[in-house]
């Protein structure tokens, strides 16, 4: 997984969302990871797609490799996603 990377983009996500509505500090970003919404992050399970038999398997425990039909013609189907839910704004 690419944790520094996704927290590089929200980090981006915030100051950008920030500047628009000229809030000078954040306290805090709720983060809603697939169905979870919690402070720390909690990651999908990633999920890859073989397109020669179409199946879906576990990336972490197999890579790139389908464990069904050997082949190497797969995609990350899922487990990459995070979407920013609530920025809580300290009230001076």
């Amino acid at each position: 997984m690419h944790e520094l990377g996704i927290v590089f983009y929200i980090i981006r996500d915030v100051k950008q969302a920030a500047l628009e509505h000229s809030v000078q500090k954040v306290s805090g970003v709720v983060m809603n990871i697939g169905e979870v919404s919690t402070i720390i992050p909690d990651y999908l399970p990633a999920v890859t797609y073989c397109e020669d038999c179409h199946s879906e398997y576990g990336t972490v425990a197999h890579g790139k490799k389908c464990p069904c039909c050997g082949s190497e013609h797969t995609y990350l189907l899922r487990g990459n996603e995070v979407e920013i839910k609530e920025i809580e704004v300290p009230n001076e």
